[in-house]
């Protein structure tokens, strides 16, 4: 199937700005109303030399990250083999998997050099904006691989047919937009509480959970909205993944030996991601905020464990991306493009 390389079309700009606009404006708003001007991230550890221990290994981390992402997102785009809608969900995964990571990981790394880890108010609702952003985005474009995996197996000769650069493309921009909607909900519940009092965040970046226990409100109403906004989301994304697996395990049946293994192959990497990524994501999100200081500790997997595996899971396990990368280091990419 031939899948061209055009980049997809943006929603409209004119609407991000404008929604862009009333945040930074509400948010300068809220910022004069509050007394609390900065928060104070306490992060992993108050231990100096496990900071240092943490500022290396982390950073190591980050640069895997970037590295085997940005090496996916080259690979994808340049390797005229790799033109499936899978390895272009799979480019838009690695990059939002950058985002991802970029909004937590360098603060995070560089707070473990200073004694005084602070945020500003602003900084710290645009951090909790662009993880709930690039986090909800990741789980429809999961969501999205789930359901191209589902007709690559189950509807073989339609799938040339469904799964067209259009709906391709489509689908891109419904996570887009689906996770700035849910962002955009969840900041705005976060921004119109007052914080006047104790201002120090048990967590190493800015979330909706820590920021409700440091509201000098009643936040209960907001916390179940909260819950269900991200239970929504997470539980009926969970729910399309498994039916997917489910009717695609029972296809298998009816398949060759090889025809298994190559089905199992694929889907065993995608689903590996699925539940490196949803287990904590469920853990954190799909109950109400409350004091467990290890609930830091297991968004650690989600925002740096995850996007750091996810290049080796899916290059690992797959020949066409390995070999691709291959002719990719030694410069057959280019000059193998004007061949037919």
């Amino acid at each position: 199937m031939a899948f061209p390389r055009e980049a997809v079309d943006a929603p409209s700009l004119e609407v991000f700005k404008a929604c862009t606009l009333h945040l930074t404006t509400q948010l300068i708003d809220m910022e004069n109303a509050s007394n609390v001007k900065e928060f104070i991230l306490l992060g992993l550890s108050e231990n100096q030399g496990v900071q240092k221990i943490f500022f290396v290994m982390f950073l190591f981390f980050y640069i895997i990250i970037l590295a085997g992402n940005l090496l996916i997102v080259i690979t994808v785009i340049s390797s005229q083999r790799l033109n499936s809608p899978m390895y272009f969900f799979l480019c838009y995964l690695s990059f939002v998997d950058i985002c991802y990571s970029s909004v937590t990981a360098p603060k995070m790394i560089a707070d473990f050099l200073v004694e005084n880890k602070t945020i500003s108010f602003v900084g710290c609702i645009a951090q909790l904006f662009g993880v709930h952003f690039f986090g909800c985005t990741e789980i429809f474009i999961l969501t999205v691989m789930a359901y191209d995996r589902y007709v690559a197996i189950c509807r073989p000769l339609h799938y040339t047919t469904i799964m067209t650069r259009r709906v391709c493309g489509q689908m891109v921009i419904s996570s887009w937009v689906g996770g700035f909607l849910h962002s955009i909900v969840q900041t705005l519940l976060t921004t119109q509480l007052p914080f006047c009092g104790p201002n120090k965040i048990d967590h190493y970046f800015c979330d909706v959970h820590p920021l409700l226990q440091l509201a000098c409100t009643n936040t209960y109403a907001v916390g179940v909205i909260v819950v269900a906004n991200s239970g929504m989301i997470t539980l009926s994304c969970f729910f399309i993944l498994v039916m997917s697996y489910l009717v695609i395990l029972l296809s298998l049946k009816s398949q060759t030996l090889e025809g298994r293994y190559k089905a199992l192959s694929t889907c065993g990497s995608h689903l590996t991601v699925v539940i490196l990524f949803f287990g904590p994501c469920t853990f954190i999100y799909i109950r109400p905020s409350s004091h467990l200081s290890e609930d830091k500790s297991v968004a650690v997997f989600y925002t740096v464990i995850t996007p750091m595996l996810n290049p080796l899971i899916y290059t690992l396990r797959n020949g066409e991306m390995k070999s691709a990368m291959r002719k990719l280091w030694s410069g057959k990419v280019g000059s193998g493009k004007g061949k037919v």
